[in-house]
């Protein structure tokens, strides 16, 4: 599934970084004239170079009788076929000049010739390989948009280094397993961020995917979700979470064993809490009671125990994740760890090496401008948090909770923040909207569109028509329906102007559809309508849909999310007293 090649010609050079971003003075590109300027200065003779001769003697100001300069060093010599031949002092001037700005550009060659290297390492694959792919988030009233990037750890074997990292040299043919998973959701005003980790042994539907290198189709099956990376790629994990959770996944970024360790050491390791001394001999992991900075293969194994922390399972692990997490972009905010240009080039190269990307953030420049969106959210913005989960099977393995879990997901649906403290800025706005119609019912134009379709099951036929008649019926005489395809977990009731917010809560109401999913976007032309994957049946939206706890007053994570806060330096890990020494 490795892509390495780059995006093209025409797109990659619109990627590569400027002069300017590389650090360099854009003057040293300009223009300059081919004769020298009025008597008294030169465009070059500001330029200072070795061996260059003074400044004085590039300009004019001679005692000459026709003002100009003495023969020599600092004056024209004799006309050359009625010309004025330059003087060597000039010559001297402009010919090292011209040696400085070569070495300007080759300089800058090397930097473009090193952005190119770095793109090189990076490797690609699809983001989606199943069927049917989710429409992608609303632009809110701002015509922002929130970003899901799901971030997957490999357990690939497929290297000597991952197999001396990872562990059994059986398993190096093996197709890799996506041990750990977090989608980080980035609001679409970078205020906040959240992240959800699922436990690698939670059990769910994996839907139908192709693998985009051979053809080959793997059928709809129910498993482990970490199985899913062997169902073509990265790209099925992806299809995956959409189906598990209604999220549209914009992105994903996977990293395996080696890059872990190479870009722990790259950052001059993380600090970490455990509250008693720990020993994992499985994982390698051995720490005193208290706060040890960790680095390299040390880093892997605080990632990779399941037995250390907690009651010995997967659970626990996330929560250390988070904790690592958290400490590692309170070190970056900080910024001291990346003062020295060797620490960043090691950087550069650990990440690089260390990623698979989708191919939509396949250059370093993309990378780039998406490490500027998460660096815009405050850290006591960021909440990190697990999939509310339950045990099935005995305990061998888990599934979402399912009133829990679907509030979870219902919060990153419709970009609420999980810290709770969107809720009165939700109010303070709204506060001020109107919410009575701007006009009667039959003059309020309504597009209805049918997205009932998921990677599971297919869209429901003539859904939207039906709804648009019971619309109309209720006096909406100007409904319709809009056949451009769509693919929501959620309905949703849009509107485009602070204006019209009162005509789509009169929408809404008709419906029974609550106030939370009615929202202003700048995506759509007039009040629309989208009937999702929650809403397959009946005149009547469902009254006890998967996220309705957000209208009895949850504004938030609950509980059994065991939410970690971005700014919680004071977190420290519960041991497993089987595993202390």
């Amino acid at each position: 599934m490795r892509h390495d090649d780059t995006d093209g010609g025409g797109e990659t050079q619109r990627g590569v970084p400027t002069a300017a971003d590389r650090g360099w003075d854009e003057s040293l590109y300009g223009e300059h004239p081919a004769e020298p300027g009025p008597r008294g200065g030169h465009a070059s003779a500001a330029v200072s170079a070795p061996g260059a001769a003074p400044a004085s003697g590039a300009g004019g100001g001679g005692s000459g009788p026709d003002g100009g300069g003495a023969s020599g060093a600092g004056g024209e010599g004799p006309a050359v076929n009625g010309a004025p031949r330059r003087s060597r002092g000039r010559r001297v001037l402009r010919w090292s000049a011209t040696v400085l700005s070569v070495l300007i550009l080759a300089t800058a060659a090397a930097g473009y010739f090193y952005y190119q290297h770095l793109n090189g390492n990076l490797s690609k694959d699809d983001l989606n390989l199943g069927d049917n792919k989710l429409h992608h988030s609303d632009p809110n009233a701002a015509g922002q948009t929130p970003l899901n990037i799901l971030l997957l750890g490999s357990d690939s074997r497929a290297s000597k280094e991952n197999v001396r990292l990872g562990g059994s040299r059986a398993d190096r043919d093996r197709p890799p397993l996506a041990d750990v998973q977090m989608l980080l959701h980035i609001s679409a005003d970078r205020s906040n961020m959240s992240v959800v980790s699922v436990p690698r042994d939670t059990r769910t539907t994996i839907p139908k995917c192709t693998d985009p290198d051979d053809g080959k189709v793997y059928p709809t099956t129910t498993d482990k979700i970490n199985t899913s990376l062997q169902h073509g790629g990265p790209g099925c994990t992806v299809a995956t979470w959409e189906e598990m959770t209604g999220i549209p996944v914009d992105h994903f970024m996977m990293i395996d064993f080696s890059g872990v360790v190479s870009m722990a050491d790259a950052v001059g390791g993380v600090p970490v809490c455990v509250k008693e001394n720990v020993h994992d001999p499985k994982s390698k992991l051995k720490l005193e009671k208290g706060t040890t900075v960790i680095k390299g293969e040390q880093a892997l194994s605080w990632l990779r125990t399941r037995h250390g922390f907690g009651d010995g399972t997967d659970i626990g692990r996330a929560k250390a994740q988070h904790m690592y997490m958290n400490a590692m972009v309170r070190q970056l905010k900080a910024g001291t760890k990346l003062s020295d240009p060797g620490k960043l080039r090691g950087l550069a190269e650990s990440a690089t090496k260390a990623l698979t990307v989708d191919k939509g953030i396949g250059t370093v420049k993309k990378l780039y401008d998406l490490g500027n969106d998460l660096k815009q959210v405050p850290t006591k913005r960021i909440t990190m948090a697990t999939m509310p989960w339950e045990y099935g099977g005995g305990g061998s393995y888990v599934v979402p909770k399912k009133d829990d879990a679907d509030q979870v997901f219902s919060l990153v649906r419709n970009d609420v923040a999980l810290d709770g403290k969107d809720r009165k800025k939700a109010e303070a706005s709204k506060s001020a909207q109107p919410t009575e119609p701007s006009q009667p019912k039959a003059d309020i134009p309504v597009s209805v569109m049918n997205g009932t379709g998921t990677s599971l099951q297919r869209p429901v036929t003539g859904r939207a028509g039906q709804v648009a008649q019971t619309l109309t019926g209720k006096g909406f005489g100007r409904a319709a329906t809009d056949p451009t395809p769509q693919s929501r977990a959620d309905t949703t009731v849009r509107y485009p102007r602070e204006e019209l917010r009162g005509d789509a809560l009169a929408v809404a109401e008709a419906l029974g559809i609550p106030e939370r999913l009615v929202k202003h976007s700048t995506g759509v032309q007039q009040v629309t309508l989208v009937i999702g994957a929650d809403w397959r049946e009946g005149a009547s939206y469902p009254e006890s849909d998967g996220g309705g706890k957000a209208d009895k007053g949850h504004h938030k994570a609950p509980e059994s999310a065991d939410a970690l806060r971005g700014d919680d330096k004071k977190a420290c890990m519960d041991v497993n007293p089987n595993y202390t020494w």
